[in-house]
């Protein structure tokens, strides 16, 4: 089964509410909410899953440098309350706020901790095709997999060539989010926030309709897709 996501910025609960109503009346395909923790925003991406529901699956943004490896994990009650069983686990970079706590935790040691307080929980884990070689990225995200990661988010693509690649290269059967190419060539952010510059086929022509390589179980949105009907198919 196919299942289409899109992202949404919560910037505001009004905002977020807003795009909510926009994406149930104009994007009829979509049945998923994804919800990134951007430290610039007050609200949470867990709080921000809330509003999904339970309209949506909703699946929030976890940036593993955020928690203390000594405290409970401040999202789980929440959670639970809204029913919400699928989470995204990226490391996280340093916040723009430097008074702001971070911790020694990755990705790897957040998605292990998960597996062992919450395992009820779907942990899926990020995947940048543009971040780092081929072979680093894909043993980085075998050890995610190896620390009970379920399936995988991807960043956009910008040439399907590219796609193909990485359906050949994750395991068989995987869950895959797969990202759409992006609205323009432009430098986009990694799911642990940094900017990254992917090098763009000379062919490419942005535009929103896209087909996700062979492989795919899901499909995920940009958050700028909101007000504009689009599909993503598999083949």
């Amino acid at each position: 089964m196919t299942r289409v996501s899109v992202e949404l910025v919560p910037r505001s609960r009004s905002g977020l509410r807003a795009e909510l109503a926009e994406v149930a009346a104009h994007l009829r395909g979509v049945d998923t909410i994804n919800v990134p923790d951007l430290t610039r925003y007050s609200l949470r991406s867990w709080a921000g899953c809330g509003f999904a529901r339970p309209g949506f699956a909703a699946i929030p943004h976890l940036r593993a440098v955020d928690f203390n490896p000594r405290e409970p994990l401040p999202f789980l009650p929440l959670l639970a309350q809204h029913g919400i069983d699928e989470v995204l686990v990226i490391t996280g970079d340093a916040p723009a706020d430097m008074s702001a706590r971070v911790y020694d935790v990755d990705a790897v040691d957040l998605i292990r901790r998960l597996k062992r307080e919450a395992p009820h929980l779907r942990v899926y884990a990020g995947l940048d095709p543009y971040r780092q070689s081929f072979v680093r990225e894909r043993d980085y995200l075998a050890r995610k997999l190896d620390a009970g990661a379920c399936g995988l988010f991807t960043q956009p693509f910008f040439d399907l060539r590219v796609a193909d690649t990485w359906a050949d290269l994750v395991p068989e059967g995987l869950p895959v989010w797969w990202g759409p190419p992006a609205s323009s060539p432009k430098p986009v952010s990694t799911t642990g926030g940094r900017a990254t510059t992917p090098c763009f086929p000379a062919r490419l022509r942005p535009r929103w309709r896209a087909t996700a390589p062979s492989r795919p179980t899901c499909c995920t949105l940009p958050a700028s897709a909101a007000s504009t009907p689009t599909s993503c198919r598999s083949r």
